[in-house]
């Protein structure tokens, strides 16, 4: 199953060889249930060189959607395409999905027990059609480990940024989202996208988070960015919130983090530079918001992402919690990485 724009998006991300942004890149294969041209969108072609066997082969499996009439229940997935999918996952590959998507995982049962997400307008239906799922209608991705799920269109982007950040680094993951002219990583979740009422946008903050980003050694407070937005505190944290659905402090912080896993990645500054000048104070402060949030110590991420890198081809074949939270590096020595789209 294939819809353009999240096709396009995992071979923005994984197809094009960015070798100089780390070398090897990823190498991505495009499956189908039956190898070769199909067209199922008007005046669009795909040509899929794999079966559906190229996936128990490979290490990452990325569903980029599934048609409308299989969300809705009208049809079921071919039979041919959740055996799979199940045999991928028990063959050991990280399995991904971009918008609905997930309800060719849910289908397969890979998502029982799971934290997941899709479309804002279709979380209630997968919650309803497939129970077991735990699913979090406001989340712009998903990372539950080795099941990695995202929300619709442009939450599939930030989910293969996320996994690049995972695999390769923030200092590859944020040059990769400049090259591609995105934000490398979108605080918050999908749920300032819901069709519903928002008084507010980003327009009158956007100059003044953008300031805080250059200003993060700082001890910034509420009060300093409600001033230079010209707003009280309390219109400045609701302003934050409904655009990001992030109060300014968590904001703050995530950002903060952010730096010093770049900082971390990039220079052999002690922990307490990193700490000051990631605006975290002092490097006991560094270390417990690691903990908290990375899940390991700066130390070891540091030792997770060497300067010089040799490694296997990292691959993708197309077919952490919720959006916002840092990356967590893999622990283990990375393996090739191949996404496979179903």
């Amino acid at each position: 199953m294939w819809d353009m724009y999240e096709l396009g998006i995992a071979s923005a991300v994984f197809g094009v060889a960015h070798n100089d942004l780390a070398n090897p890149w990823y190498d991505l294969r495009l499956c189908g249930m039956r190898p070769g041209i199909s067209s199922p969108r008007p005046g669009f072609v795909l040509n899929a060189p794999y079966g559906l066997d190229e996936l128990e082969k490979v290490d990452t499996v990325i569903v980029p959607a599934v048609p409308e009439e299989y969300v809705r229940g009208d049809r079921d997935l071919p039979a041919e395409l959740i055996s799979a999918l199940q045999r991928a996952r028990a063959a050991g590959a990280r399995m991904v999905s971009l918008c609905n998507g997930a309800f060719g995982l849910a289908a397969a049962g890979l998502l029982d027990g799971r934290l997941a997400t899709a479309h804002w307008e279709h979380t209630h239906v997968l919650a309803e059609r497939f129970p077991k799922v735990k699913v979090d209608g406001s989340a712009l991705y998903v990372d539950d480990g080795d099941v990695l799920t995202s929300a619709g269109l442009s939450g599939g982007l930030d989910l293969c940024l996320h996994i690049v950040r995972r695999d390769l680094g923030a200092q590859v993951a944020n040059q990769l989202a400049r090259r591609l002219v995105v934000p490398a990583h979108r605080p918050g979740g999908q749920a300032q996208f819901v069709e519903r009422v928002i008084a507010v946008t980003d327009d009158g903050i956007a100059p003044v988070l953008h300031w805080a980003l250059e200003n993060l050694d700082r001890p910034l407070t509420v009060a300093d960015l409600a001033a230079r937005a010209g707003m009280s505190a309390r219109s400045f944290h609701r302003h934050l919130q409904a655009s990001t659905g992030m109060s300014p402090m968590k904001w703050l912080l995530h950002q903060r983090l952010a730096r010093a896993q770049v900082l971390l990645e990039t220079t052999d500054l002690p922990i307490d530079h990193i700490s000051e000048r990631s605006g975290l104070g002092t490097a006991n402060n560094l270390r417990h918001h690691f903990a908290l949030h990375v899940g390991i110590t700066p130390t070891e991420y540091r030792r997770a992402f060497p300067a010089s890198r040799s490694g296997t081809t990292h691959r993708a074949a197309a077919g952490q919690r919720t959006g916002g939270q840092p990356g967590r590096p893999d622990q283990s020595r990375p393996r090739a990485h191949r996404a496979t789209r179903a």
